[in-house]
């Protein structure tokens, strides 16, 4: 059908995404992130930049995901790579496949990507007779320093075509990297622990791959959560997997039937826990169950709010979950979505899910409500939410009647709700009917403002305390990727190929607008001085010349 061309639209974000640099100075560690690296904490001393590991090791570059970095200094605002023209500030380029969603991640002088086969490395992954590329899911690793090709993940296509892993869509999963060991999602709905140094340095004898070649994956362990859960991935599975101390939070993609009428698993786990070191399940949950409207695509986040460590789920039937990280304990749901509002294919509907992924800030969360961009333009959410002290429902609204239509509500006093924006937009002479779109977009909170965007093409500033608008810019292009805050400047990338930069602040002051002729699905990415931009095609590596 039309609408399940949904993947190809994940990002990844998006997710889309993809990291950990400058946000770690600011954000206080648990107990529970012994694991990961480049951990500072907020009553430490500050150290020279030297000893700081300038990184992006995850999507949204930390455990809260958000698309935040303090670190980085010294970004270019201004560069040349189109073709024909002369380059500027380009310090090298790599081509990717034919869509590349997945990623940039960037840690200990790699950069992984994820892609699809549209360029394939090896001979072997080209049809025999044709030549041509063949269709598979590819994670990619290159060497930060020079862009040089340096090794593969390559992953068969799923059988049962387009209802699973829709075509040439591969690998939309940013990984997420901890010493010498990553993890990521294939689109064969397999969670994947794999060395960073690849196949290269085991000898041939103890090579147990599918794919033995130097420049393929050493695979350390695979969790197939289509034999072992029974999960059925709607389209694609592209969760950005989470690590916290030993725990591995992965949203499994459980989804809807090709024919988008029934979920064929409602009893499979929506959310699991593995042993990041084995790939044990820890512990699994179900909560969407037969309510999933269509995927689910999003990511979890943790944090310690309010004293209590959490991990963050958000679900496909809209609402969002806080878990205890060890037992899989429910804490606290959030219902994103009116009590009236309902489900529809295409832009009528009124219900959403979930594709940004919850960032939190000081204790507060922040998220808004999306769908498969194919479904394009609809009333999206934006909410601020603050769980701390508080269990069970924390909705704004609870039923009190639902056999009317709509259903009676009435507030609910243990409402965590701070703030909302979205909705109908009240100005019946405004240009839009509603105040924000259906998003994909993770936000970036810092300094007292909330920048994000939708599908529209819309780029917001908001006060994080309020939610009061202070300005919003029409790029007039379809948004896939998220706002990224560095450097003193908020960096977006569009559909149509342009690179917003605008300058952070409650008045809005547009710093340049770079043209780079190739469509951007993706979010900026910069690491030790920097600036990566994915393509579906290409990867760039951006860096003022001294």
């Amino acid at each position: 059908m039309q609408s399940v061309r949904s993947l190809r639209h994940i990002v990844m974000l998006g997710v889309t995404v993809l990291i950990l640099a400058g946000v770690m100075l600011v954000v206080r560690f648990s107990p529970w992130q012994a694991g990961l690296p480049n951990r500072v904490h907020a009553d430490e001393p500050a150290k020279p930049m030297s000893e700081l590991a300038r990184m992006w090791p995850m999507f949204g570059g930390s455990i809260s995901r958000n698309m935040v970095n303090l670190t980085e200094t010294n970004v270019p605002t201004d560069w040349e790579v189109r073709k024909n023209q002369q380059p500027k500030n380009l310090k090298w380029k790599e081509r990717l496949g034919s869509k590349a969603y997945g990623g940039p991640t960037v840690v200990g002088g790699k950069i992984y990507i994820g892609t699809n086969n549209g360029s394939p490395r090896n001979n072997r992954d080209r049809d025999p007779q044709t030549k041509k590329p063949l269709d598979k899911g590819i994670l990619m690793c290159f060497r930060e320093s020079d862009g040089k090709f340096l090794w593969q993940h390559v992953n068969d296509k799923l059988p049962g075509g387009q209802a699973y892993d829709w075509p040439e869509e591969g690998v939309c999963s940013t990984p997420i990297v901890e010493g010498e060991r990553l993890w990521y999602v294939s689109n064969r709905c397999t969670v994947n622990c794999l060395d960073t140094e690849g196949l290269a340095h085991i000898p041939m004898a103890e090579r147990k791959e599918q794919y033995k070649d130097d420049t393929d994956a050493h695979i350390i362990w695979q969790y197939d959560m289509m034999k072992e859960l029974n999960v059925s991935p709607h389209n694609l599975a592209v969760c950005s997997p989470l690590i916290v101390g030993d725990l591995l939070f992965v949203v499994t993609a459980n989804g809807v039937d090709e024919q988008h009428i029934s979920v064929p698993s409602p009893e499979a786990p929506s959310f699991i826990c593995l042993d990041k070191k084995t790939g044990k399940l820890l512990w699994k949950d179900n909560s969407p169950g037969k309510n999933i409207m269509h995927g689910q695509w999003s990511n979890p986040t943790y944090a310690e709010i309010g004293g209590v460590p959490q991990v963050i789920f958000p679900g496909g039937d809209g609402w969002i979950r806080g878990f205890e990280p060890k037992t899989g304990k429910l804490l606290w749901k959030f219902d994103a979505n009116p009590k009236d509002s309902f489900y529809k294919l295409g832009t009528e509907g009124t219900k959403s899910d979930f594709i940004a992924t919850p960032v939190v800030h000081e204790g507060k969360i922040y998220l808004s409500t999306g769908q498969d961009p194919e479904h394009y333009a609809g009333v999206g959410h934006f909410w601020c939410i603050d769980p701390a002290g508080k269990t069970g429902d924390i909705s704004p609204e609870l039923v009190e009647d639902a056999s009317v239509k709509p259903p009676k509500t009435k507030k609910n006093p243990n409402s965590g709700a701070v703030w909302h924006f979205g909705g109908p937009n009240p100005d019946e002479n405004a240009r839009r009917d509603i105040l924000f779109s259906r998003t994909m977009s993770t936000a970036s909170v810092h300094d007292g403002l909330c920048y994000v965007a939708d599908l529209q093409g819309f780029v917001y500033c908001l006060d994080a305390k309020t939610g009061k608008l202070y300005w919003q810019h029409d790029t007039k292009s379809e948004i896939w990727g998220s706002t990224y805050w560095v450097d003193g400047k908020i960096y977006l990338n569009v559909g149509d190929g342009d690179v917003y930069i605008f300058a952070h602040g409650k008045e809005k002051k547009l710093i340049n607008k770079v043209e780079m002729d190739e469509s951007l699905r993706s979010t900026s990415v910069v690491a030790n001085g920097v600036l990566y931009l994915m393509s579906e095609n290409n990867l760039f590596a951006i860096q003022e010349k001294k």
